[in-house]
């Protein structure tokens, strides 16, 4: 497996919906790593860390559902650090 590692931020009215929970629930049915945590600008950051491919399936599925609370989404790669992340979870 090719791990990647992205940095993904959410815009729109993405705070105080249940966006991180959801996010984070979301993340148990995929093999991905990282996190997910509000801005102080309101927009949610989520890093995750995987397969590229998993990665776009766990992004979809975030889209699916949270969709209606998004405006814009803008990613962009980090660089794999040893160790990798190991689960996924929410930021404060």
């Amino acid at each position: 497996m090719a791990l990647e590692r992205r940095r993904i931020v959410f815009s729109g009215r993405v705070q105080g919906v249940g966006f991180r929970a959801t996010t984070s629930w979301l993340a148990r049915g995929f093999e991905v790593a990282g996190y997910v945590r509000n801005l102080p600008d309101g927009r949610v950051e989520v890093v995750a860390e995987g397969d590229g491919p998993e990665i776009d399936r766990f992004l979809d599925s975030i889209r699916s559902d949270l969709g209606g609370f998004i405006r814009d989404v803008a990613s962009s790669p980090l660089p794999t650090e040893t160790p990798p992340l190991e689960e996924f979870g929410v930021r404060y």
